[in-house]
């Protein structure tokens, strides 16, 4: 649609106004071609006739729709122009209090001067990672796009901030480089961010200045580099500066002062430190007081100069540094306080006693007469001669001036150069950002040298900035395919070439400097010479000293006056030499620099724009513009290397008025800062630019049935563009964007209205048609009701008569009688029902009361023998407890009494070992005697033959033999007396032993008789454990009394051997018949031999019948055979009997294996044979050790025998004793054979009893094999634990005897040992107890173990809920349930909290064994290894989720079983007996809970930077409710970001699946219901905070349908908690301050009501929040209403006593306090088994 076809009526246009530059009129008549007038109507009510040229229209630019008014960015206006511009920026900052603007890539800034709070560290993290044109327009947007471009493109970047003075240049500056400071802080201990924001404080003190415009104008141009690592965090920081303006030194104007630091240092003169500079109030000093200001309100020069000093130390300038620095600043005050007279014409002079000379050579260390000579006095240098010249006055004050702007240039640039050393650190530069705060262009009622230069530099930036605009522009074309048509835009190229080319301005003001006789009006005229023919150049025509260059904003006339002295600043030679002479060498290096720089180098060190003049002379150095265009072209090379971002800074007022908008003004900067000049390229081309995907949900409303069912989105907006537009040139079809000509949004945007109207039209006429029908229906029928009432009283009145009035008064009066006769009929009957019920109901009530005073009576009774029982148990308890402390003194006693009784079975045993091994050597000595009775046999024939020899030598044999006889037998009598004595011994002792036995067992009954009492108070499952006890003591019993048979037994057999001695030295004689008799004997053995042999042979073929029938089927013959003896020939050596059982052991273990193998079951089994086998074992070995003390007699008595028959063979007295012997002997070989039979009859019963048994144990094994491995371990254990005590005990005995020997010389230390030996006996007691309980309960198992071999089949095992484990396995289990286990499986296939439940198991019983080492290493080991596994998966969800859930309930099991009263209210009586016993682990469950909050931390920051992705899409930019858009047109800074880039859709359905998904595997893992209720609080919190601060910074969310589509989300998160069973969370409540938020989007914003009523529904929002949303307020059709500034202020109004935060943003690191609360378990410990799948098969169930 062509642009002249939009002037219709009811359209408007702007039309130029003198005041305002622009206002607006609306068209009263549609525009044709060919009127000569545009029909207006103006806001004021006027008519307006606007005149339009027939031939050449040039009509008024036409307005945008109110829709488009208030864009972030500017490009996306329908129409481009000035007027559209000015007044967009006036309604978002006026309106709005917006102060930021997109204007394509440039971000217009426009001062608010107020203080707003929209800097804080939150904005700075909202904008941090967003793209560009996702969030309102701000200075924090600009940098994060400049940091993101950095770190994606790897290519440096600059910010270029310019603006005219008064602008907030510096202000926005300082908040980009705060912003790089907090988003990429460097983490080192330099802290460079730090150090880069504190030298702005510095530079704005020495370089900034209060002028006519602006209380803190940078008087400087500066570019900051901020230097990034590989890492993208600041490592350094460089600071360039560019045009000081050193005339402020010396002259300021009206109202303006000199830079801050010199009143800053003034204000402070009182102070020690600045005492010796002598400095005097500010508006005494001519350098400070020239302007008439000395002030600046709300400014304090106290403090300031307190951050300044501050600033300088955190830079790591030291105080001498600053000593120095001050001094040359006070110096530069008194200097201008130096007066200079004049002595005549040409003359001057400084009078030597002036106070201000004296200061100034005493702070700088110069000659006083010195300066002030050459003050007033000039050296030329002739060819012959030297002359020194008098100055005039006025030239003299020029020389002073000078120097105190070439010491203060000095200075100034001296302080950025250690600046820049400071902020420099190691460490290589891999890019960098740089910040440009330069001024803006300039133009005032007199323009210097100053303003000149500063345009000349605006005129380069606006070249670059032009050439980057149109570069930009054809990468945007280019790629959408959009066909490239060249722009025309303005090129300020002639007037650079007018300024800095060979004979331009520049160059003609050097070559007027060479000359010693050029002045500026010589000056001024060759540049009307050689520049006249410029069309940029131009004369003034009323002045003379004066020229005009035509700039790309405007036209400014400079005068010419000062441009030569300003760009010489020349400082008289002699001045520098006494400066360089100075004491003072700090301010010596100033000009020794400048002298070096101008020997070596002659000027700058970059190559200038164009060739320079080269001085003649030491005099003629680089002039001010020389070295100002040097600067310029590295600065210019420097940002065409970099890719640039604009902040344009814009000054509303000249008043400096908060929110005032002066619209001259503001149009006047925006021209001059290339602002509308971006908006004409954009707008000759096609400025308006939408996504398919918008257009689409913008303009569906004006698309056909058939065109909205298309697919093809794109190809149905390609479909209704050509129907709606028919000129192909308005608009063109990119790849992703439909980009339209200017206008043509507009035209849009009036179809869709007019659509939008008439469907409204539509539906009023319905929705009043039908409200008329309605009412008219209720009329009607109200009619039909008065005629129906009238009607009937017409017809009774005609009805009515005296014949039916009596008629009816008659029937009156029978229906009363009858009446009356009814009721009473009626009450009668009532009246007899009442009077029964009462009845009843009085003696129910009696009987109720008469029970009643017999339960009270009852009850009496009851408390009576209630409160008796009471007392009685309560007497009961105290005597219980006195017994029980009765009870351990009097153990403790008899353990002291056990001890000492075990020394003496000790030394006991100690006697009987030595006489076992006397006995050993009397068989030793028998064995020797056999054989030499051997040899004696074989010498029997020599001995016959020799016989009459051996009569010869009888005689003296038999004397020597009576000899030998007679010792032996002395010998025999007195070890016969020794053994008497040692028997006597031990029978005394075992005398004494038995009776302490009875006493100890007297005395056990009793104590056991109490405990009993006692045990059955408190635990009635003691009972059995006592009875086994006695029987225990019985056997023992038992075994003493038999123990002191055999020994009395053993006396006699000595007693009777030793007779047998005696008799057989009386009888030596029948040595021939011994030998017949020994062969007999030898005979009688070999045949018991047989005997013996035969009966092992028969245990043999039992033992294999026995083994056959346990492994018959189960394994081959071959292995059958194997387990047989091998030597049969031996079988019936004790050895063989032993090695027999060890077959059936291994039968018994291959029996165990196989059924292991083909069942679990028949473990349980195989153990309990193992078990009977060893029982039987033993009962084997104890008849084995009969046999043999049995065998060892006879061996004694055939020792001793063949040792007296090889010594007294030739005495034949000896056959009676041989006799006797044979004869005890076969008493003997009997008594044998009797124990031979009595073990294989042994042998036999143990097969029958295994053969009996074998089925009917079945049953039992599984629960033997547990029981009995269990007993072996802790009697093991128990073992080392008795042997251990008892090493303390010894140990403590030998303490407590050196203690005695040594009490004399402790006596100091008694008290403190006594303390420590009472509880180490408390200990000691507490283990002894522990220990004498747990071998009682080992046997009684032991005895009920034997006693089930013949009693009925066992009852189930009674799990105590323990796990037990060694001590090596520690690493294996923490490996196996901490470190490898994987949450998925355990979550999955088992009970939730599984590994918490097995750990505490395992605590348990390590308490419950006392064993304090070993617990603290389980604790130890269980939370580090928690730590490690957290802290190697800290962004695994699952895997957090599952060990928070866990060591919560490892953290509740260890209160649960505490013992302590609070957490046991709830246990059931069964978990009540699991509590710990021995440890108080309130520390660990300390340790357990601050691990717990860190898991829950770390958990809920997964959860967090899961879901928050999600956030913003699916709560605010998705519409969930169909139909309902709010989409609008975007501008250029939403270009970058396509919709059809892949990137991932988020829905409030993908958060509410998210949070499914945490709350499933919450769920899942076990965890607590009150844990996730505050997971999910946090989370909603997350959603809620995020949603509100995307809300405040983004002005295009804050519409009514916006807020329909937040509540519409909420109720869906509201929806969800129910679902969940949640809302007792009071999660739902983080949410209200965005429900309120909605509500605030949606409501009527308009009236005083209105106002009031937001004020109340909006509690959970503060005044900053709901002003900033009312402001940003922003209606998406026409038929909505704009939120005026009165109405805003009216809330701010009845804001204004409400308390609360005055925060913008919510924190969103804010966390709610976790807490942990106890939940008791109700599982089952001794119910739990383990999974296999856990490898745990190191573990036993106690």
């Amino acid at each position: 649609m062509a642009l002249l076809e939009l002037y219709t009526e009811y359209n408007r246009v702007w039309i130029p106004d003198a005041e305002h530059v622009w206002k607006s009129a609306e068209i009263i008549k549609d525009f044709h071609i060919g009127n000569n007038v545009l029909d207006l109507l103006l806001e004021d009510g006027t008519e307006y006739f606007y005149p339009v040229d027939t031939s050449k229209p040039e009509l008024p630019p036409l307005r945008n729709p109110d829709i488009l008014v208030g864009e972030n960015d500017l490009t996306a206006l329908s129409y481009l122009h000035e007027p559209a511009v000015l007044h967009n920026l006036k309604v978002r900052f006026v309106e709005s209090r917006i102060i930021y603007t997109y204007c394509g890539i440039i971000l217009v800034a426009v001062n608010p001067y107020k203080q707003l709070p929209i800097y804080g560290d939150a904005i700075i993290h909202a904008y941090s990672g967003q793209n560009m044109g996702d969030m309102d327009p701000h200075i924090f947007a600009v940098a994060e796009e400049a940091y993101k471009q950095m770190a994606r493109n790897h290519k440096n970047q600059s910010i270029i901030v310019s603006g005219e003075s008064g602008a907030g240049k510096t202000v926005s500056a300082r908040f980009a480089m705060r912003y790089f400071a907090v988003v990429s802080k460097s983490g080192s201990k330099t802290r460079v961010e730090d150090k880069v924001l504190a030298s702005n404080p510095i530079t704005e003190a020495i370089g900034n200045a209060k002028t006519t415009r602006n209380d803190n104008s940078s008087r400087f141009g500066k570019y900051t580099e901020i230097s990034f690592d590989r890492r993208y965090k600041i490592i350094g920081a460089n600071m360039r500066t560019y045009l000081l303006e050193k005339s402020r030194v010396i002259f300021q104007a009206d109202n303006e002062r000199n830079y801050h630091i010199f009143y800053q240092m003034c204000s402070c003169a009182h102070l020690p430190e600045f005492k010796n500079l002598r400095l005097l109030s500010a508006d005494k000093f001519r350098y400070t007081c020239m302007g008439g200001e000395i002030t600046i309100e709300g400014v304090d020069d106290k403090k300031d100069v307190e951050e300044t000093r501050r600033t300088f130390s955190l830079l790591g300038l030291k105080e001498d540094f600053q000593s120095d620095v001050f001094k040359v600043l006070a110096a530069i005050l008194h200097l201008g306080n130096v007066e200079i007279r004049n002595n005549g014409e040409d003359k001057s002079s400084v009078p030597p006693s002036d106070p201000h000379l004296v200061v100034f050579c005493e702070l700088l260390g110069v000659s006083a007469e010195g300066l002030v000579r050459w003050l007033c006095h000039r050296r030329i240098i002739l060819v012959a001669e030297t002359v020194v010249k008098p100055m005039p006055k006025e030239r003299a004050v020029n020389a002073r001036d000078a120097l105190a702007k070439q010491i203060y240039a000095h200075l100034f640039d001296c302080i950025i150069n250690r600046i820049n050393t400071a902020l420099q650190v190691p460490g290589k530069q891999h890019a960098f950002i740089g910040v440009l705060d330069i001024y803006g262009f300039e133009t005032f009622d007199v323009n210097s040298f100053e303003q000149f230069c500063i345009n000349y530099a605006n005129e380069k930036l606006q070249q670059q900035f032009n050439l980057h605009v149109f570069k930009l522009e054809q990468e945007e074309y280019m790629k959408e395919d959009i066909p490239w048509t060249l722009i025309d835009f303005y090129d300020n190229q002639p007037v650079i070439d007018l300024i800095e080319a060979k004979m331009g301005i520049l160059d003609l003001l050097d070559e007027e400097c060479l000359f010693p006789q050029g002045t500026d009006q010589s000056w001024l005229q060759k540049l009307f010479n050689y520049l006249d023919t410029n069309p940029l150049f131009e004369k003034p025509r009323l002045s003379n000293e004066a020229f005009v260059i035509q700039h790309f904003a405007d036209k400014v006339e400079y005068q010419c006056r000062g441009f030569l002295e300003k760009n010489r600043d020349t400082l008289y030679e002699e001045l520098v030499d006494i400066m360089r002479s100075s004491k003072f060498p700090f301010l010596a290096n100033f000009f020794q620099e400048e002298e070096q720089s101008t020997v070596n180098s002659r000027g700058v060190k970059v190559r200038p724009a164009r060739p320079g003049v080269k001085p003649a002379n030491k005099q003629l150095r680089t002039s001010v513009g020389d070295k100002f265009c040097s600067s310029l072209s590295l600065l210019m090379e420097t940002l065409n290397a970099t890719t640039p971002h604009y902040v344009r800074c814009i000054k509303p007022n000249d008043e400096k008025l908060p929110f005032e908008y002066d619209s001259r003004r503001v149009v006047q900067q925006l021209r001059a800062c290339g602002v509308l000049e971006t908006i004409r390229i954009s707008a000759q081309s096609y400025p308006s630019r939408w996504t398919y995907i918008e257009f689409y949900s913008r303009y569906s409303i004006l698309m056909s049935h058939q065109e909205a069912d298309l697919s093809d989105k794109k190809q149905t907006c390609r479909n209704v563009l050509q129907r709606l537009i028919q000129d192909p040139n308005q608009y063109k079809f990119g790849r992703t964007k439909i980009f339209f000509r200017a206008g043509q949004v507009a035209y849009l945007e009036k179809l869709r209205l007019d659509r939008l109207r008439g469907a409204c039209v539509t539906i009023q006429k319905h929705v009043r048609g039908w409200s008329k029908r309605r009412k008219y229906l209720r009329m009607r029928e109200a009619a039909i009701i008065l005629q129906e009432y009238i009607r009937g009283k017409r017809t009774v009145r005609k009805t009515v008569s005296a014949v039916t009035l009596k008629q009816g008064w008659a029937t009156v009066v029978l229906q009363r009688h009858w009446r009356g006769y009814r009721m009473r009929q009626i009450y009668q009957v009532v009246r007899l029902a009442s009077i029964t019920i009462q009845a009843f109901t009085r003696g129910w009530m009696a009987r109720k009361r008469y029970k009643k005073m017999m339960k009270e009576q009852k009850a009496l009774v009851l408390q009576k023998y209630a409160r008796a029982w009471l007392v009685r148990r309560r007497f009961q308890t105290m005597r219980r407890l006195v017994l029980n402390v009765q009870l351990s003194y009097r153990v403790q006693q008899l353990r002291k009494k056990i001890e000492e009784q075990n020394k003496e079975n000790r030394g006991l045993m100690e006697r009987l070992t030595s006489l076992a091994n006397s006995n050993s050597q009397t068989m030793d000595r028998l064995q020797r005697l056999e054989s030499q009775l051997e040899k004696s046999n074989n010498q029997n024939a020599s001995l016959e033959a020799r016989e009459k020899k051996a009569k010869e030598d009888a005689s003296l044999t038999i004397a020597q033999l009576q000899k030998e006889i007679d010792a032996l037998s002395l010998e025999k009598q007195n070890l016969e007396k020794r053994f008497e004595a040692s028997t006597k011994e031990a029978k005394e002792s075992f005398d004494q032993i038995k009776r302490d036995l009875l006493e100890e067992k007297e005395y056990e009954a009793r104590l056991r008789k109490i405990a009993e009492n006692n045990i059955e108070i408190q635990r009635h499952d003691h009972e059995k454990e006592v009875e086994t006890l006695k029987e225990e003591m019985k056997r023992l019993k038992e075994e003493r009394v038999s123990l002191q048979r055999k020994l009395e037994e053993g006396e006699q057999v000595n007693s009777d051997l030793q007779e047998q001695v005696i008799q057989l030295t009386k009888h030596v004689k029948a040595i021939p018949e011994l030998r017949r008799d020994l062969s007999n004997l030898q005979n009688q053995r070999n045949s018991i031999d047989r005997r013996m042999k035969q009966h092992s042979e028969q245990a043999r073929a039992k033992m294999n019948e026995i083994m056959r029938q346990l492994l018959g089927g189960v394994v081959e013959e071959e292995v059958l055979l194997g387990l047989s003896p091998k030597n049969c020939e031996k079988i019936y050596e004790v050895e063989d009997l032993l090695e027999a059982f060890d077959g059936l052991q291994k039968a018994t273990r291959i029996l165990e294996n196989h059924q292991r193998e083909q069942k679990e079951s028949y473990e349980t089994q195989v153990e309990g044979l193992k078990l009977k086998v060893d029982h039987l074992q033993n009962e084997n070995s104890k008849l084995q050790n009969l046999f043999q003390e049995k065998s060892n007699v006879n061996e004694n008595i055939r020792e001793e025998v063949s040792r007296l028959s090889s010594e007294n063979s030739v005495i034949p007295e000896l056959k009676l004793q041989v006799s006797e012997l044979q004869r005890q002997k076969q008493e003997l070989e009997a008594h044998v054979e009797e124990q031979s039979r009595e073990l294989a009859d042994k042998t036999e019963e143990i097969t029958n009893v295994l053969q009996r048994k074998i089925n009917e144990e079945s049953s039992q094994r599984r629960h033997l094999e547990e029981k009995a491995e269990e007993l072996e371990e802790l009697k093991r254990e128990l073992q080392g634990r008795v042997e251990e005590l008892e090493e303390e005990n010894n140990h403590l005995k030998r303490q407590q005897l050196m203690e005695s020997e040594v009490k004399s010389k402790l006596r100091q230390e008694t008290s403190r040992l006594t303390a420590e030996n009472m509880d180490f006996e408390e200990q000691l007691d507490q283990k002894d107890t522990l220990i004498k309980k747990l071998q009682n309960q080992i046997r009684s198992l032991e005895a009920s173990q034997k006693a089930k071999q013949t009693s009925t089949p066992a009852i189930p095992k009674d799990y105590l809920g323990m796990l037990e484990y060694k001590r090596e396995d520690e690493p294996r289990l923490i490996q196996n349930i901490i470190l490898d286990l994987k949450p998925k499986g355990v979550a999955v296939n088992m009970i939730p909290n599984l590994p918490a439940h097995i750990l505490f198991m395992c605590i348990r019983h390590a308490d419950y064994l006392n064993d304090e080492a070993k617990l603290k290493s389980l604790m130890n080991a269980t939370i580090g290894a928690v730590k490690k596994v957290i802290m190697s998966h800290l962004k695994d969800f699952e895997l957090l989720s599952f060990w928070l859930s866990n060591t919560y309930q490892l953290l509740n099991c260890l209160k649960q079983y505490s013992g302590e009263e609070e957490f046991m209210k709830q246990n059931t009586p069964h978990q009540k007996k699991h509590c710990l016993k021995n440890f108080d682990l309130s520390e660990h469950r300390q340790i357990l809970s601050d691990l717990a909050i860190h898991i829950y931390h770390q958990f809920i920051t997964v959860m967090e930077k899961t879901i928050a992705p999600a956030i913003v899409p699916g709560m605010l930019e998705h519409e969930s409710l169909q139909g309902i858009s709010s989409m609008k047109p975007t501008g250029f800074r939403k270009r970058s970001n396509s919709i059809y880039e892949d990137s991932e859709t988020y829905t409030i359905s993908s958060i509410i699946q998210q949070l499914t998904d945490f709350h499933s595997t919450m769920s899942q893992h076990g965890m607590e219901q009150g844990l996730i209720k505050q997971a999910v609080k946090q989370l909603f919190f997350l959603v809620g905070a995020t949603t509100l601060n995307n809300i405040m910074l983004r002005k295009d969310m804050c519409s009514c349908r916006k807020g329909m589509q937040i509540r519409c989300n909420i109720s869906y998160l509201e929806e969800w908690l129910k679902e969940k069973d949640l809302q007792s969370s009071n999660a739902i409540d983080n949410l209200r301050p965005l429900s309120q938020a909605a509500w605030l989007l949606q409501v009527n914003k308009s009236t005083d009501d209105d106002a009031k009523e937001i004020t109340e529904q909006c509690p959970e929002l503060n005044p900053v929040q709901i002003v900033k949303i009312l402001n940003s307020y922003t209606p998406i059709d026409d038929f909505e209403k704009r939120v005026t500034s009165s109405f805003v202020r009216k809330v701010q109004s009845l804001l204004q006593g409400r308390e609360g935060s005055t925060q913008l943003m919510l924190d969103l690191d804010y966390r709610f306090q976790v807490t942990f609360p106890y939940c008791p378990s109700s599982q089952a410990l001794e119910l739990l088994q383990v999974p296999s799948s856990l490898h745990l098969g190191f573990l036993t169930r106690i």
